[in-house]
């Protein structure tokens, strides 16, 4: 009796659950991404979400959630009903580095959100004013070990700080943290000289270097990019083991049901490779991001487990 009750209540759930995404999405879509306008992570989510809802039939609005090193907008996204009406832009801060830092952390990057899509990757970039003394990240760390002196580093997340804590490591100098909401306040502070140097994502800071309003010393990058040649590497620039990435990429609940997340993933890779898609990636530093589903959820793993070990190497302890 059991059995055949249980069989009769899958016979009427299946229909349902199978027609859930046919009729998805029924309401607007919100992305939420976890810092303010300026960085990366808003531009890629506001320009593939224009052309989502083009293609679902629904409006895209963008909400900036910053604070926490993305903790807020995550929390913001965990509470949200999982039916795919609310996406979370992750980067490697709240899907990653923030796993490595903290031994309290209010969610679970890998048990509370599921992988839709890939958006981008790329360098993060070391930044100072337009007029600096400093032509290279080399002559900066110089002088400030020269003078004895703590670099005071801007940063708007933890994969930030441990960059820059990173970066105090192999220059032998002192570094105290600033830090920031989002880039566009911590940028306006580098012009102005209330930083000593600051970091952020490439993308982020790409038109402010090509304008003349901040000077890119470095990148972390294996290679040069191709869209503004004359900023080194940290590699090159004496540094040989530095290097990491920055990303951002499209989660959803964990309990999104799999159709839904299916058919969010393919308007997701739709976006991506459309002509407005193509166009924002030709104009912006660094790369798409073209991982799905599983290839997506396997990167997410190796991001954290890279991090810990530059975590490991820098002598942080989670917090």
């Amino acid at each position: 009796m059991k059995r055949a009750l249980a069989f009769l209540i899958g016979l009427l759930i299946t229909p349902l659950a199978a027609g859930q995404a046919s009729s998805f999405p029924t309401k607007p879509i919100r992305i939420i991404v976890p810092f303010n306008a300026g960085s990366g992570a808003d531009s890629a989510g506001r320009a593939y979400g224009e052309v989502i809802g083009r293609s679902l039939g629904q409006p895209v609005i963008v909400e900036n959630r910053p604070g926490a090193s993305g903790a807020v907008a995550a929390l913001a996204v965990k509470a949200a009903p999982a039916d795919g009406h609310t996406i979370f832009v992750g980067s490697n801060s709240p899907m990653a580095v923030n796993a490595v830092l903290s031994k309290s952390l209010p969610y679970d990057p890998f048990k509370d959100f599921r992988p839709l899509y890939g958006l981008t990757v790329g360098p993060a970039a070391f930044i100072v004013k337009s007029d600096s003394p400093y032509k290279t990240i080399g002559e900066l760390l110089a002088a400030a070990k020269r003078e004895n002196r703590t670099l005071n580093v801007g940063n708007y997340s933890e994969g930030y700080m441990l960059v820059a804590t990173w970066l105090g490591l192999v220059g032998g100098v002192k570094v105290n943290h600033v830090p920031y909401k989002g880039g566009a306040q911590m940028q306006t502070d580098v012009i102005g000289g209330q930083l000593d140097l600051a970091v952020n994502d490439f993308g982020g800071v790409a038109n402010l270097i090509r304008d003349g309003r901040l000077r890119g010393l470095a990148i972390t990058s294996d290679k040069r990019d191709p869209k503004l040649p004359d900023v080194p590497t940290m590699k090159e620039s004496g540094y040989p083991e530095f290097e990491t990435y920055v990303w951002a990429a499209m989660f959803v609940r964990a309990e999104t049901p799999d159709d839904i997340t299916a058919k969010l993933a393919d308007a997701m890779r739709r976006a991506m490779t459309s002509p407005e898609g193509r166009a924002y990636q030709a104009a912006n530093p660094g790369s798409p991001l073209l991982l799905g589903l599983k290839e997506l959820g396997d990167f997410h793993r190796s991001e954290f487990e890279r991090f810990k070990r530059v975590a490991d190497a820098a002598g942080i302890q989670p917090q």
